[in-house]
């Protein structure tokens, strides 16, 4: 079992994972914990993380090939086998990395072995980062293994600006329209559509802050938690486009590329 010094296990929260982990007949199992969060950036951005994974990872492919592609795991909690744990060859295979949310599960998937997630809300608890700065640098040290990569950043910074930003600003824009008297101008069609932009949107993490209990706050201001998101990881990428060591508690790492 790998779990960081900041989770805490619930009385029985280890033998639901190594229960997980025995149904699934995996070799390695992830379960992401419930999140706890105090200060805003907290509220608006740790929730990101169910976001992502959800949203971006094919759950289905995932538990049907050892694609390394599908690898994905939260670097929180971990729960393996001896025997695949030294099959795979162990953190050895990812010692440059600081994600090991993803290059753990990569790295099993490589070498032939199944993974798989599985929700630890009610088996774990964690409380990530105390301040918004801890939040900004902890978030950002290791996104260029994921979303900040260069590959990826693009049609991300698309999909979540179109899908999950313009569509509570185009609301927005006819709530100001019909203020002044002027929505009238718009097509009727247009600003149904709008509307319906907007609550799909939304119905993603306002299901997840139900689910996974995650702070109402945060999941009411989500376009605004997105752009963060994504000043986050553009301000990761052109660190490291300047060659310039991601730090953490005081120590900094070298910038490594996006996991294979």
């Amino acid at each position: 079992v790998f779990i960081d010094a900041d989770v805490r296990l619930e009385p029985t929260g280890l033998a639901r994972a190594v229960e997980f982990l025995e149904s699934s007949r995996t070799a390695l199992v992830s379960g992401v914990p419930r999140q706890i969060t105090v200060g805003l950036l907290e509220q608006l951005l740790i929730p990101l993380i169910h976001f992502v994974l959800l949203g971006f990872l094919p759950i289905k492919s995932m538990r049907e090939s050892t694609m390394p592609a599908y690898g994905a795991g939260c670097g929180q909690l971990f729960v393996t086998t001896k025997t695949a744990y030294q099959k795979m060859g162990g953190h050895a295979e990812i010692r440059e990395s600081l994600h090991d949310g993803v290059r753990l599960p990569r790295a099993y998937r490589k070498a032939g072995l199944m993974t798989d997630l599985f929700d630890a809300t009610d088996a774990a608890s964690c409380r990530m980062y105390r301040t918004s700065a801890e939040v900004w640098r902890g978030l950002s040290k290791n996104a260029t293994e994921g979303l900040a990569s260069p590959a990826m950043i693009g049609p991300a910074t698309i999909l979540l600006l179109l899908g999950q930003v313009l569509p509570t600003g185009l609301v927005l824009y006819i709530v100001a329209l019909t203020v002044i008297g002027t929505v009238s101008a718009l097509p009727l069609w247009s600003t149904m559509a709008a509307i319906t932009a907007c609550v799909l949107s939304y119905w993603p993490r306002l299901a997840a802050a139900f689910d996974y209990r995650q702070s109402w706050l945060g999941a009411f201001l989500h376009p605004v938690g997105v752009q963060l998101f994504l000043a986050i990881q553009w301000s990761a990428l052109l660190r490291k486009l300047l060659g310039r060591p991601a730090t953490w508690k005081d120590r900094a790492y070298a910038v490594v590329g996006p996991a294979s």
